[in-house]
């Protein structure tokens, strides 16, 4: 018999884990954090804590002992100290060997490429270089802890590179063929301890400087690359045998080509619009995955919606509750606020999610630039 699962650990303590405080309660599960600072977001929905840095093996051991499984809401762990852990029996979800595959951007890659999904042609960076033998434009990426547009730089001329390349000389790198993408795209996916996988809606994200800046759901796209998706997704997870919620971006070109960009093993960015638009948020469904609970429909409940994150423009201590409380009057808005100490430019200090129906007049964009209007003034 399988089982129960009532206390649930966390490696990190981020807004991704602050997020799982209304899921878990929702399912009577009891969160335990792991995380490095008592100002950490999740601090304040944790039944326990263990202040700790999240790669910290033995700490994890210390968080096995006080909960039924563990799960992440980041990738900069240390896997190979974590197996030992697992040798022992401490159950992790996702297990250790479908993250193996994911947390290196390269291996990621091979993997993607031996499981047959469409990406963009790669390589390793390797040193002695000859730039004469790159063709431009081109994106390198850092193999290990890239997020928010850190770790990734796309160059269009030799010129640009040549610049940057000797500052990142001593980094391991990935080069990526540039994709002229038409959108960017993503899409949240969960699979449970049985197998089963349930698919969100296709939506599109709006990057600037590689940071996403707005998300619009549903994506504007047609029926068919819904469902090339909707194929990618289960591939993936089918693959893996990965138990939780997985993010997936993806690039579609004029031609309505798709190519994955990046996988993610956990609860993304740009599955946050599910806290209000969908009958079952992506964290709630993550936990559900990983405490062995049945999966819901991933649906929407209303026509649409827009997200825009909430990033820093400055440094400040400031927790800017005039302007909260603005975007908080607007019609069908719902603002998160991650509780942050301190803000800086381009550091996420929370989200707002607009829902749509039928009778909203504005369109996306426009509801969009209204939201950052009142943010960044």
């Amino acid at each position: 018999m399988a089982k129960t699962v009532k206390r649930v650990g966390v490696i990190g303590g981020g807004q991704l884990a602050w997020m799982m405080g209304g899921g878990a309660k929702s399912l009577g599960l009891d969160l335990v954090i792991q995380t490095p600072q008592p100002t950490d977001p999740a601090v304040s929905v944790a039944s326990d804590t263990i202040f700790a840095p999240i790669d910290d093996a033995a700490a994890t051991a210390k968080l096995a002992a006080h909960c039924d499984v563990i799960t992440f809401e980041n990738e900069f762990i240390n896997l190979d100290a974590l197996f030992p852990l697992a040798n022992q029996g401490v159950c992790f979800r996702p297990r250790l060997d479908a993250l193996a595959p994911l947390l290196d951007k390269y291996h990621q890659r091979c993997y993607l490429r031996d499981i047959g999904l469409p990406q963009p042609a790669f390589n390793l960076l390797e040193t002695p270089l000859n730039p004469d033998t790159l063709n431009f434009p081109l994106v390198l990426k850092a193999r290990r802890h890239g997020y928010d547009g850190q770790g990734t730089f796309i160059f269009k001329d030799r010129e640009s590179f040549q610049e940057l390349w000797q500052k990142l000389a001593d980094t391991p790198l990935l080069v990526e063929e540039f994709i002229p993408f038409e959108r960017e795209l993503a899409v949240i996916a969960a699979c449970s301890v049985s197998g089963e996988v349930v698919v969100y809606p296709v939506v599109e994200t709006q990057q600037e400087n590689q940071v996403c800046r707005r998300v619009i759901i549903p994506a504007p796209i047609s029926s068919e690359t819904q469902q090339e998706i909707n194929a990618i997704a289960r591939t993936l997870l089918n693959s893996l045998q990965a138990v939780g919620v997985f993010g997936i971006e993806l690039f579609l070109t004029a031609n309505n080509q798709v190519y994955v960009n990046e996988v993610s093993p956990r609860t993304h960015n740009s599955g946050h619009f599910s806290l209000d638009a969908c009958e079952t948020s992506q964290f709630e469904m993550h936990l559900r995955a990983v405490a062995g609970l049945p999966l819901t429909k991933p649906i929407l409940k209303c026509n649409g919606a827009v997200m825009v994150n909430l990033l820093g423009y400055e440094y400040s201590q400031n927790d800017y509750l005039e302007k909260r409380q603005k975007l908080a009057s607007q019609p069908q808005t719902y603002v998160h606020w991650y509780g942050k100490k301190q803000s800086r430019p381009g550091r996420k200090l929370g989200h707002v999610t607009v829902l749509l129906n039928s009778n909203s007049g504005k369109n996306p964009q426009a509801i969009a630039q209204t939201i950052e209007t009142l943010w960044y003034g």
